[in-house]
C-alpha cells in the first residue's frame, strides 16, 4: 500500500498530513500514519480544527472543566487547540529528533482575525509558540502585506515559522526576502540559525478552481484546452523562484552560518475538480526538498494508485511560463485572481473561526455547573 508514498519520501518530498483531532491523537491513528504512511508533519488551520471540535470527539472533558473556571471562548479555544498540537507535537517528537530539526513538526496558526495587524500577529505568534511550548512546533503566519513584517520579526526572535495562504509567485518571493531577512536579524542577535526552520505554503488547486471556472465563462476549445494546468504551472515556477533564491549570494552567507532552507510546501492539494486525477497535485509537484500537505482522501489515494515517476518539476518551467501566458492572454487577469484567492483565504479561515467561536460558546454554555 504504501509503495507510493516510500518513492515520494525518497525523492525528497516529505509528507505531512493536513489534518489533526483529538481522536485521530488518542485513536493511535496518527502515530500509525507515522508508522506505516511516512508521514513526518501535521498541519492544522481554523478550518480544520473547527471541523474536530465541533464534532465533539474527546473533547467533552476538557470543555467541562473550562466551563467550570468561566474562561472566556477565545481562551479555551486556545487550551484546546494547543493542547492537540502539544500532543501530536509529542507523538512526532521522534521524526523530529531522527531529521534533526527539519520534520516531525506540527503547525499552529495564528487568530486569522489578526491577518491584517502585523503588531498582533507578532504577539500572537510569540504566545502561541510560550503555550505549545514544544521545539518542533511552526507557528503559522498568513503571507498578506501585514503579514510580511511579522514573519521577519518572529524569525528573528527563534521562533519557526511556516508562512501560509501564498498564491501569487511575486508574494512567494516576498516572504523569501522576509524570512531571510529574519534569519539575518537573528544572526545578528548572536541566535543559533540551525535551530531556525520554515516552510512556505504555496496554494495549488484553488487556483485552478478559480481560473477554470473563468476559462469555462470564455467557453472556447482553446480556453478548456487549458484547465486543469494553471495551478501546477504556478507551483512549477515558485520552485524556479525558490531553487535561485536559495542559490544566491545573500543566501550564502546564511548558510556559512548553518542556516536551514525555507522549503516550499504544496498546500491545498485535494482535488476539486472529480474529473482530473486524484493524485494530480501530488505526483505532478514533486523535486527535491519540498513538502506536500494533504488531506487523509489524497494520502490514501497515493498510497493505493499514485504512480510517483521522479522530479516533475525540474525541466518544466518553460512550459509552465508559456501556459501561465496563454491563460493571460485570454483575458484573465493573473494578479486579479491571486489577489481574490488571497482575499478569500482569509475571510474563509476567519469564517471558520467565528464559527468555532460560536460553537465553543454554546458548549461552555450547556456544561456551565449550576450555581451555587
Amino acid at each position: 500500500m504504501t509503495d507510493a508514498l516510500k518513492r515520494l519520501s525518497d525523492e525528497g518530498v516529505a509528507i505531512w498530513l493536513d489534518d489533526l483531532s483529538r481522536k485521530r491523537i488518542t485513536s493511535g491513528n496518527l502515530a500509525e500514519l507515522i508508522d506505516q504512511s511516512h508521514v513526518v508533519g501535521v498541519t492544522t488551520n481554523p478550518s480544520i480544527f473547527q471541523k474536530a471540535i465541533s464534532s465533539g470527539d474527546g473533547y467533552e472533558q476538557q470543555l467541562t472543566d473550562l466551563a467550570a473556571r468561566k474562561v472566556t471562548v477565545d481562551e479555551a479555544i486556545r487550551m484546546i487547540t494547543t493542547a492537540d498540537v502539544r500532543d501530536a507535537a509529542d507523538i512526532l517528537r521522534p521524526v523530529f529528533d531522527a531529521t534533526e530539526g527539519q520534520d516531525g513538526r506540527v503547525s499552529i496558526e495564528v487568530d486569522p482575525r489578526l491577518a491584517h495587524e502585523t503588531t498582533a500577529t507578532i504577539a500572537e505568534a510569540k504566545q502561541l509558540a510560550w503555550l505549545v511550548d514544544r521545539p518542533n512546533t511552526l507557528i503559522k503566519i498568513p503571507a498578506t502585506k501585514a503579514g510580511l513584517p511579522a514573519i521577519t520579526e518572529v524569525i528573528g526572535k527563534g521562533i519557526s515559522v511556516n508562512v501560509t495562504l501564498i498564491f501569487s509567485l511575486e508574494r512567494y518571493r516576498e516572504v523569501m526576502d522576509a524570512y531571510l531577512a529574519g534569519l539575518e536579524k537573528a544572526k545578528a542577535a548572536g541566535l543559533d540559525l540551525s535551530e531556525i526552520h520554515s516552510v512556505a505554503s504555496f496554494f495549488v488547486s484553488r487556483v485552478d478552481s478559480e481560473i477554470d471556472k473563468r476559462l469555462d465563462g470564455i467557453g472556447t476549445d482553446e480556453a478548456k484546452a487549458l484547465k486543469g494546468k494553471a495551478a501546477l504551472a504556478n507551483a512549477r515556477l515558485a520552485y524556479e523562484a525558490y531553487e535561485e533564491v536559495f542559490s544566491s549570494e545573500r543566501w550564502t552567507a546564511l548558510d556559512r552560518a548553518h542556516a536551514n532552507k525555507q522549503r516550499p510546501l504544496w498546500a491545498s492539494t485535494g482535488v476539486k475538480d472529480p474529473a482530473y486525477k486524484d493524485t494530480l497535485y501530488v505526483v505532478d509537484l514533486v523535486a527535491p526538498g519540498t513538502v506536500n500537505t494533504m488531506p487523509e482522501a489524497t494520502l490514501e489515494a497515493t498510497a493505493d494508485h499514485g504512480e510517483v515517476s521522479g522530479d516533475t518539476i525540474r525541466g518544466t518551467y518553460e512550459q509552465a511560463r508559456a501556459e501561465l501566458d496563454a491563460v493571460a492572454k485570454l483575458g484573465i487577469s493573473y494578479d486579479d485572481v491571486v489577489q481574490l484567492l488571497e482575499d478569500e483565504g482569509v475571510e474563509k479561515f476567519e469564517a471558520s473561526w467565528n464559527d468555532l467561536l460560536k460553537s465553543t460558546e454554546a458548549e461552555l454554555k450547556r456544561l456551565a455547573p449550576a450555581e451555587d
